[in-house]
């Protein structure tokens, strides 16, 4: 298979669309997907547009209770136990799940944190880069014995924020002056990456990865970012209300990029490239311009040196040798 182009393909999708625009007409009955975080924000409304369409959706949480609660009444769906920057609860997790002896159909990388303040968690790792990238490259690589058998499409959730930065090499762990919004856009970056290599590891195996932008929305991915600093990006005014309605996604429209990543037949065939607003993006244009996709996040060397070192951090990698 040849590297699928980095360019809009029409898919007849755009920044309005929903996560059921893109599922009309598609049917995932006995078809089963994982979606991390799917009980808050995105994840929820990727959790039910999914079982609304006939999956059965494994939600991974670290606040389990809190899942439960959150996805009160929703058929086919079942809550389990994974906190992201934990390795051993990775562990435990992918080993429950594998026991069940079922194969995964779609993986949605779609938990995180954004902006958190300096945060070490495990050996010493920054958070940020350890739940949004070194979690979820364990995760997948654990359940790869579920995730290749069906043919799988892996989908990591990135963001426009993997402009800020990319792999911060030389300090990965930001040990030396600590920037919160540069540590976000390197664990950004890292999605992308991750999806570029798996896609060319997988790909033999009919396993396909995405990666994406879902737009901008207000959901509880700010929990970490004071009013006020959210009223000096001009987000929201002193009454906690959007500013620029208009210039943010509902939660229904910023699930539907990764909907559609997972479940398209517009997609049959590719991988290995990032979306946003429902297509393909373009790459990034050197003007500064706040759409399409960096060169730094799919570089593919850089995408196979950082799957070596995420290797070698987590001792964890389904292809080795």
């Amino acid at each position: 298979m040849t590297t699928t182009p980095q360019h809009k393909i029409g898919s007849g999708f755009g920044a309005t669309s929903t996560a059921a625009d893109v599922l009309d007409g598609i049917d995932l009955t006995g078809k089963l997907a994982i979606v991390t975080g799917g009980y808050s924000g995105l994840g929820l409304e990727t959790t039910r547009a999914l079982t609304g369409a006939g999956a059965h959706v494994v939600v991974p949480a670290r606040r389990p209770s809190a899942a439960q609660e959150a996805l009160a009444g929703t058929e086919r769906v079942e809550v389990d136990t994974l906190d992201l920057s934990d390795l051993d609860s990775v562990r435990g997790f992918a080993e429950r799940f594998l026991d069940s002896g079922r194969t995964i159909d779609f993986m949605i990388d779609n938990a995180g944190i954004m902006a958190c303040p300096e945060t070490r968690v495990g050996p010493g790792w920054e958070a940020q880069f350890a739940t949004n990238h070194l979690g979820h490259y364990a995760l997948v690589n654990r359940l790869w014995p579920a995730i290749a058998p069906g043919g799988a499409r892996v989908v990591s959730v990135s963001s426009r924020g993997h402009h800020f930065s990319g792999i911060n090499w030389d300090d990965v762990h930001w040990r030396n002056g600590y920037d919160k919004w540069q540590a976000y856009g390197q664990a950004k970056t890292a999605n992308v990456l991750f999806a570029v290599h798996l896609d060319r590891l997988g790909r033999d195996h009919g396993v396909r990865a995405f990666s994406l932008h879902p737009g901008g929305i207000l959901t509880p991915l700010q929990r970490h970012l004071p009013r006020e600093e959210m009223v000096e990006l001009g987000w929201i005014d002193q009454d906690g209300k959007p500013l620029n309605p208009k210039g943010f996604k509902s939660p229904e429209q910023g699930a539907a990029t990764q909907v559609w990543a997972a479940t398209s037949p517009q997609l049959d065939g590719l991988g290995g490239v990032y979306l946003e607003d429902c297509d393909i993006a373009e790459p990034a244009g050197a003007d500064g311009g706040r759409t399409g996709v960096k060169q730094w996040a799919t570089d593919p060397e850089q995408a196979e040196r950082l799957w070596e070192l995420s290797a070698e951090l987590t001792g964890v990698n389904a292809f080795a040798g």
